[in-house]
């Protein structure tokens, strides 16, 4: 995996950029790896993850996919516009609180008519979920990336679902309501030692874990862009690092804008997320970020 970064002794004010290899732990060379994450890991760029969110009430979309027909058009197109994986959730999270929470039944009724098709497609399919029984369910299906945004800390089962199927596993950091007092990188620090004891008591291999700061979620808009602005602290973890700044309302504290103008924070912030470390990058405007990050990654290597 390749990231930006600025040169060194330029300051902050640097405009250039350049391709940088990662923090030594989490490299992976080994391009025909039946391991899914060891593949992305190993395309040489930042990883685009597409968001399909088979919901009604996401904060992004609003429910725009909830219809399979129309969900399974969304994940042929942003495969085609360039998407390595696709990210999909049956359960909106509401990063701002007012989740409403969705018994198993009906997230799986949700997922049944369009998971299945969607791995048909042949890219990676992470499962966006924090029950461990849905987890279960849609790597039976065939999702090969559980992403959960309690980082392992809410369903006590979800690790050991992870561990005994040995897929790679998404944690997130979260807190059920944000402090502006604290020191929100201490905090992600403190949180993700807790996660990876989990995870090694559970017997998930620890080349198979990413770290997600969670942005937006458990924070003020002033300690996501703090989460952005420090993201390379995280990488003392020695594990790939996953951003998905994509239309959330800290954009909107610096430029106001509604979820679906937010498209140019949004870029922004994934930029310089993959200047201070970040291996993937999760969005809903696949297109427009995959442009951005090539754009970036030229522009560095023509210095």
């Amino acid at each position: 995996m390749w990231a930006l970064d600025t040169p060194p002794g330029t300051g902050a004010k640097a405009t250039a950029m350049t391709l940088v290899r990662p923090v030594a732990g989490f490299a992976r060379d080994d391009k025909k790896s039946p391991d899914p994450l060891a593949r992305l890991l190993a395309l040489g760029r930042p990883v685009v993850m597409g968001v399909l969110n088979v919901t009604p009430d996401s904060f992004s979309d609003g429910g725009r996919f909830l219809d399979p027909a129309a969900a399974i058009a969304q994940a042929r197109r942003m495969i085609a516009e360039g998407a390595d994986v696709l990210d999909v959730g049956a359960e909106s999270t509401r990063p701002y609180g007012g989740a409403v929470a969705v018994p198993i039944a009906e997230e799986m009724r949700r997922l049944a008519s369009v998971l299945p098709t969607v791995v048909a497609l042949g890219v990676p399919v992470s499962i966006d979920t924090m029950k461990a029984e849905v987890a279960a369910w849609a790597l039976a299906e065939g999702a090969a990336i559980v992403n959960d945004v309690w980082g392992l800390q809410r369903d006590g089962e979800l690790a050991r679902v992870v561990a005994e199927r040995a897929v790679p596993v998404i944690i997130m950091h979260n807190r059920e309501a944000a402090d502006p007092s604290i020191d929100i990188i201490a905090d992600m620090s403190a949180f993700f030692s807790r996660s990876l004891d989990i995870a090694a008591r559970a017997g998930i291999a620890r080349q198979n874990i990413v770290l997600d700061p969670g942005i937006g979620f458990g924070k003020t808009p002033e300690q996501s862009l703090t989460a952005i602005a420090r993201l390379s602290e995280l990488r003392s973890f020695g594990l790939p690092l996953l951003v998905g700044a994509s239309r959330k309302r800290f954009i909107d504290k610096v430029s106001p804008a509604p979820p679906d103008q937010r498209l140019g924070g949004s870029i922004a912030a994934h930029v310089l997320a993959v200047a201070g470390g970040a291996a993937i990058i999760r969005t809903h405007d696949v297109a427009e970020t995959v442009q951005a990050l090539r754009v970036a990654a030229a522009i560095g290597s023509a210095r």
